[in-house]
């Protein structure tokens, strides 16, 4: 089957040591073996041009994992031929990687010699651990390669930052994932003879990382009997559930609750449940979730439907009570509730225009008539003088100024015109009208 998929193809090169990884003797020897990235590497683009005339400059790789980062790094290896070290910052101490720039900068003096060193998993040095590297880039004696699967822009500070390329690598999907597999098939006769399902059953199983979809081929592998036939059932068998890809700490948390966010907003309820339930099964803390909620219910639905806030309380109260998985269901009824709600920002724009306010006229003094006066001596220079007490008037409401001087016409909250917000204007638009007539009899 591997071989029909690619009879069109040229030969895969790799290593043929079987006591090496499978993942690691199938790994691409040149950028036209490379499999889901076709977008940076396509004619033209700027790797594909470092790759074509070798000049490499330091630059970042960003992508989740199994996605072909240090698969490009070792590419690099091969193309500039200069000398190449590899660190990991989870096994590498900083004091190692400094040592070796250091040695790095005495080569490049006295031999003019680059040297070229990759940083697997980057983000884990901190910021000031990161400022080491500054003065060997700016030398020139250090082409820095990067890997990390963690957003660069939270995660590498600004000054290395700039000095980088930042390449951005997408998570593979499963039809990429199959042509890999086919490919690394190629080193086992039996796997040769493999029927296509049992690829697609793996990829569907790696959640888009290659590198566990090559470790769970090497599973079948090392597991088979003499005689056994590699087909579903051993698959099945052998690879019990697929994890879901989700980083409670990292970036795809926050893409995950964005898109649950949006969706409500969006007024989809199918997509809200979807992305609940994509955080749940995952692991993350549902209360994390439903704190989002609760905002949700002010800055997206707030007046529009009053009851938004309550059911969010009390499904916060819910989890509390019954924790997980018996909250499951409350969460997923907010989500729905949420999703078909009214939907109104009104409040949120609302707040925004008072902070605004608030913070280019806090120097202006509270009107006198609305201070309160709990002693003599204030109610002597005249706090409080000449306040209405709104319920000594018909319909309990009198005309007077609530506002400091100078903005007594400011709007700040326009009602929207869904939901309870209908109702909310047509109270303003009845104060409004009173307030005139009341001028008008004056």
């Amino acid at each position: 089957m591997a071989d029909e998929l690619f009879e069109n193809e040229k030969t895969f090169t790799g290593i043929s040591d079987e006591t090496i990884p499978l993942a690691e003797r199938a790994r691409p020897k040149s950028i036209e073996d490379v499999v889901g990235q076709e977008d940076i590497l396509k004619e033209g683009s700027l790797l594909y041009e470092m790759f074509k005339n070798n000049t490499f400059s330091s630059m970042i790789f960003w992508g989740p994992p199994g996605c072909g980062k240090t698969t490009l790094a070792r590419l690099i290896e091969r193309t500039c031929k200069q000398r190449f070290i590899a660190f990991s910052a989870v096994f590498s101490g900083i004091k190692e990687v400094k040592e070796v720039m250091a040695a790095a900068e005495q080569i490049f003096i006295n031999n003019r010699t680059r040297t070229f060193i990759f940083i697997d998993e980057i983000h884990r040095f901190n910021k000031a651990q990161q400022d080491a590297f500054l003065p060997y880039i700016e030398s020139g004696s250090v082409v820095l390669i990067g890997a990390t699967t963690e957003n660069p822009s939270f995660e590498v500070i600004p000054a290395l930052l700039s000095r980088c390329q930042v390449i951005v690598l997408k998570q593979l999907d499963e039809t990429a994932i199959v042509k890999i597999l086919a490919k690394a098939s190629l080193y086992n006769e039996k796997l040769k003879t493999a029927p296509e399902k049992v690829l697609s059953i793996l990829s569907a199983h790696s959640g888009g990382d290659a590198r566990k979809a090559l470790n769970f081929l090497q599973i079948l592998i090392e597991n088979a009997k003499n005689d056994e036939k590699i087909d579903e059932n051993l698959v099945k068998r052998l690879i019990s559930s697929k994890r879901l890809y989700y980083d409670k700490n990292g970036e795809e948390h926050y893409n995950l609750i964005s898109a649950l966010h949006k969706s409500l907003r969006g007024s989809d309820p199918q997509a809200g449940l979807y992305w609940m339930a994509r955080m749940l099964e995952s692991g993350e803390d549902p209360l994390y979730i439903v704190r989002r909620l609760v905002r949700f219910a002010s800055e997206d639905i707030g007046l529009a439907d009053p009851q938004a806030l309550v059911q969010a309380i009390a499904v916060k109260e819910a989890v509390h009570f019954l924790g997980m998985p018996e909250a499951n269901n409350a969460i997923a009824q907010l989500v729905v509730y949420l999703a078909t709600a009214p939907k109104s920002n009104s409040l949120y724009i609302a707040y925004k225009n008072a902070s605004d306010l608030a913070h280019e006229t806090g120097h202006v003094s509270v009107p006198v008539h609305l201070r309160n006066a709990p002693t003599k001596l204030m109610e002597k220079i005249g706090y409080g003088v000449e306040y209405k007490y709104p319920h000594d008037y018909k319909y309990h409401y009198v005309i007077q100024k609530y506002m400091p001087e100078g903005l007594n016409n400011k709007i700040i909250y326009t009602p929207g015109d869904f939901g309870y917000e209908k109702e909310i204007k047509k109270r303003i638009e009845w104060w409004n009208k009173l307030s005139k007539e009341e001028k008008k009899s004056n």
